[in-house]
Formats: C-alpha cells, sequence, structure tokens
C-alpha cells in the first residue's frame, strides 16, 4: 500500500468518526432537551457512520496481519487517536441518554 492509500484510509476513518461524534454529540442535546425517541435515532446514525470509519481501520489492521509493512505518519495516528475519541463519546452519548431519561428530563 502506498504512502497516498494509507492517507486516503486515513481521511475515510476520520471522517466517518469525525461524523460519528458530532451525531453522539447531537444526541446527548437532544436527551437533555427530553427527546429520546430523536437522540436514539442520533445514536443509531453516529454507529453507522463508526463503522464505517472502523471499516476503513480493519481494513489497514488486516493487510497489517498479512505481512504488508505499512507506513505510519501522524495523519494515520491522528486517524486512530479520532477513531478511539468517538468510541467513548458513542459510550458517554449512550449512558447520557439514559441518565436523562432517568431524570425525566
Amino acid at each position: 500500500m502506498t504512502a497516498e492509500e494509507i492517507q486516503l484510509q486515513s481521511f475515510q476513518i476520520i471522517a466517518g468518526v469525525g461524523c460519528a461524534r458530532s451525531c453522539y454529540i447531537d444526541a446527548i442535546h437532544l436527551a437533555r432537551d427530553g427527546k429520546f425517541e430523536e437522540a436514539e435515532a442520533k445514536i443509531a446514525e453516529g454507529q453507522q457512520h463508526y463503522a464505517e470509519g472502523h471499516a476503513a481501520h480493519g481494513g489497514l489492521v488486516q493487510q497489517t496481519a498479512a505481512g504488508e509493512n505499512l507506513s505510519i505518519d501522524l495523519l494515520l495516528v491522528h486517524a486512530e487517536d479520532q477513531l478511539m475519541s468517538a468510541e467513548g463519546f458513542g459510550i458517554l452519548a449512550k449512558e447520557f441518554v439514559d441518565v436523562y431519561r432517568k431524570m425525566g428530563a
């Protein structure tokens, strides 16, 4: 895989998980306003975007596991950081929706 292809995969990761994180934040805001069905829908949308980014990352992991030597650059490190951040936001968004629901927001 060329450096340009790795950069393209990195951008796909960043784009997917960036959209996911935005959806998760929107879900928290919706739950705060008592719009729980909309919040759940935003979480589901976020999970779809996250899956896209995760799939792009999984492709890189599979190539590495197959013995291909991939060059690691700052963009890929950033993409992986964003991936982990979005995963955490997804977990917290679900928890916030549950908490707001229990509080009767």
